[in-house]
């Protein structure tokens, strides 16, 4: 099957993990093993991520358990077992080289979504480490760093005399590696992963990640793999040419159908007769008197509050900001109103809404209201009379505002 070629704390952490290999792994792996240049296309949620690191992953894990190190390079692309290296986990050091250099490269065009590959890391490497204790066998070790442009000096000192086993980068924080000193902890680089692989290949930004990777290959004794993700690319034959450079790459596409769920809400039965303002609403906004907003707003707090994760896209940054504030205002209110004596009508020591911390919403959305203008609006100062509160000192309860906690669905 798929999983034959991983040793048995791997396949034994992923056969409790999921129930089976996705296409879009099964094809990776098969092409991984053999040594060559793999460009995976694949949707979101194929597993593409896991299907390029788990076969570095385990070999990793291999090393770190039995104490020895592979050559600088993968297998070769006729199927040849790597050679090894004897002595300690890394072998004995050259002058210059660490005893065990970095393995794995994975670049990303964007540094949040490096971010976001690191924290993912994790579950597989913890993971593997804990199926390995519980069958009695040594536990590997696999280290993980991230270097980009804001990472701190120390951490970039502290890599170069002691690589991580996997790097996260970027292709620009990539090529500033190789010209430093530090490009010694890549000698013993076996596989590339360049995740989002379409977004690069007809920039400026591929030809110089091309260059990159083309002098990372010149500094190692055997070419690396290349590993190359994308969900949407086209066409396909140039992205994998781009990929492997002066080297062949194979295109693992598994056929895939998009299914398409949309449905077309209205929040209100007839459009052209919206309910009148309630009482006391002249002092509302224009946009909530005679509006279907009130309506979509309070059909959107149903939504988030019915689901773990919800995406609204909005026309504008302005909008997505009101109707952040108004969301949870609502929530406030509905919170407000279920709790024990709450309410609008609560004492004067509850201020009008007699939720939490005593604070009307309305303030949070003027507190909102002056942060919005000094971070966007405020080029020559603060308005006259308009100090900012000093540092440390509470101001009115909102988003982003020191005061008491702001309940509701916590967006941001």
């Amino acid at each position: 099957g798929a999983l034959d070629g991983f040793s048995p704390v791997t396949r034994e952490w992923f056969t409790g993990a999921f129930a089976t290999p996705t296409s879009a792994q099964e094809g990776a792996w098969s092409s991984i093993a053999r040594g060559e240049n793999t460009l995976v296309v694949a949707p979101t949620g194929s597993g593409k991520t896991l299907a390029a690191f788990l076969w570095a992953i385990d070999r990793l894990a291999v090393e770190h358990a039995t104490g020895r190190g592979e050559t600088a390079g993968p297998r070769d692309r006729h199927g040849g077992s790597p050679g090894r290296r004897s002595g300690g986990a890394g072998g004995r050091a050259k002058a210059g080289e660490p005893a065990r250099p970095c393995r794995v490269v994975y670049v990303s065009p964007l540094k949040a979504l490096a971010v976001d590959v690191e924290r993912n890391l994790r579950a597989p490497l913890t993971g593997i480490r804990q199926t390995a204790l519980r069958m009695g066998l040594p536990a590997p070790d696999i280290s993980v760093a991230i270097r980009s442009g804001d990472t701190a000096a120390e951490e970039r000192r502290r890599f170069a005399a002691r690589p991580s086993d996997i790097l996260i980068t970027t292709p620009e924080s990539l090529f500033l590696l190789l010209t430093s000193q530090a490009r010694e902890a890549l000698r013993g680089v076996q596989t590339v992963i360049v995740d989002e692989v379409h977004a690069v290949a007809s920039t400026k930004r591929g030809a110089h990640l091309a260059l990159t990777l083309e002098r990372l290959d010149a500094l190692l004794p055997a070419p690396a793999q290349r590993i190359g993700l994308s969900a949407t690319v086209r066409p396909v034959e140039e992205v994998a040419a781009f990929l492997g450079g002066t080297r062949p790459a194979t295109v693992v596409q598994p056929p895939a159908e998009k299914v398409i769920e949309v449905d077309v809400v209205v929040p209100v039965e007839d459009m052209t007769e919206l309910a009148p303002p309630p009482p006391g609403a002249e002092g509302e906004p224009a946009e909530h008197r005679r509006s279907i907003w009130p309506h979509v707003e309070e059909h959107l707090l149903d939504l988030i509050q019915a689901h773990r994760s919800t995406i609204v896209f909005a026309n504008s940054r302005r909008l997505s900001e009101r109707l952040c504030t108004r969301l949870n205002e609502l929530a406030w209110e509905r919170q407000a109103s279920s709790a024990p004596g709450g309410g609008t009508g609560g004492d004067a020591g509850q201020g009008t809404g007699g939720g939490a911390g005593g604070e009307d919403p309305a303030h949070w959305s003027e507190a909102f209201e002056r942060l919005h203008a000094q971070w966007s609006g405020h080029r020559d100062g603060p308005d006259d009379g308009q100090a900012a509160p000093p540092a440390g000192e509470a101001g009115p309860a909102g988003p982003g505002v020191t005061g008491p906690a702001l309940p509701g669905p916590g967006l941001t």
